[in-house]
């Protein structure tokens, strides 16, 4: 008798199983929705669908009267372009961290514990302390991911560089390679799977930082249209925002995967193999 620890699900029905929570939400959705309109047919707190496509597609096809721009797509360029350049520098820096502290003790003994406090600090309490430094245009949002996110990542790949076999140091010392060498040649071909892996499950909070940010002090950006319009209890604009936010985030997750494994296939070998 097969044990239910054993039992694997076949591609056709693991796809049905992961359409069945989505399809349960939206099933729960329509059916609250439709009561409220039923009672109510101007409720704004649950929309129903239509309504909601009516407005992204307004959203995304109409420009602003004050500013000419499109809303939706000025929206998301200015959101991205944040998000990039605040992940870009995470991942630089914490791959440079995490190569020196990971591969030389002595760099290590001093800055470890630095990281350590640095990444107990809740990102958003600072928030207040950068906008005053760096004003409240693009920097301070930049900086919130920056220092949001960087602690993590680096504390992530030091410890993987620690983890890793100390016979490969050896080995490399004993074909004559240099400190530098070790680092560049065994450490870093293994750590960068590892940054792209850790970068994706950074995500979740470089979006939460970027957001938070956006609404306190921005003119453009996702989270900024969601603030905005709250005031008003507009949800048939606040819930598509939040869908193509998850979409956004779920694309380009699935974006540094691909990178991963096109470029580091020997890094997921396990994975094909539990699938």
């Amino acid at each position: 008798m097969k044990r239910l620890i054993n039992l694997k699900p076949r591609r056709a029905a693991r796809v049905a199983l992961a359409l069945l929570p989505f399809l349960l939400i939206a099933f729960v959705y329509l059916g609250v929705s439709n009561a409220r309109h039923a009672e109510n047919p101007n409720d704004r707190l649950l929309p129903l669908p239509a309504q909601m496509a009516e407005t992204f597609a307004g959203m995304a096809t109409e420009a602003n009267v004050r500013t000419g721009s499109i809303p939706l797509w000025a929206d998301t360029a200015a959101s991205l372009q944040r998000l990039g350049i605040g992940v870009g520098i995470s991942a630089v820096a914490a791959l440079v961290f995490g190569l020196l502290s990971g591969g030389l003790p002595l760099f290590r003994a001093p800055f470890s514990p630095l990281i350590t406090v640095v990444s107990l600090i809740p990102p958003l309490a600072i928030l207040p302390i950068l906008f005053i430094a760096f004003g409240t245009g693009e920097m301070a949002k930049v900086v919130l991911i920056v220092v949001g996110i960087t602690p993590f990542l680096i504390r992530d790949l030091t410890g993987e560089a620690l983890r890793l076999p100390n016979e490969q140091r050896i080995k490399a010392q004993t074909l004559g390679a240099s400190s530098w060498q070790v680092m560049l040649r065994v450490l870093l071909p293994q750590l960068t799977p590892r940054l792209i892996s850790t970068t994706r499950l950074a995500l979740g909070s470089a979006w939460l930082f970027l957001i938070a940010a956006e609404a306190i002090a921005a003119q453009e950006g996702l989270g900024y249209r969601i603030f905005l319009v709250r005031r008003y209890l507009a949800m048939d604009v606040i819930l598509p925002y939040v869908a193509w936010i998850t979409l956004l985030a779920f694309v380009i997750d699935q974006a540094l995967l691909w990178i991963s494994r096109w470029s580091f296939p020997w890094y997921h070998v396990d994975e094909k193999a539990a699938s």
